[in-house]
């Protein structure tokens, strides 16, 4: 059986941590942001930690 690739877009979208959990890019970055509040565009910029359900679909996407 031949090896499983890994998914291109996936890992470039996501990262996965010491311990585990799936990392990704918050939404809401993207564009309008001269019209947000410096606070909520410094919130918004951290990793979101992703639900395990959508974690477990990941990792296999990543061959983890």
């Amino acid at each position: 059986m031949p090896k499983q690739k890994t998914h291109s877009g996936a890992k470039k979208r996501f990262k996965i941590t010491g311990t585990g959990k799936v990392l990704k890019q918050g939404a809401g970055m993207r564009h309008n942001l001269e019209g947000k509040e410096s606070r909520l565009t410094r919130r918004l910029n951290k990793d979101v930690v992703l639900a395990p359900q959508d974690a477990k679909v990941i990792k296999k996407l990543l061959g983890k």
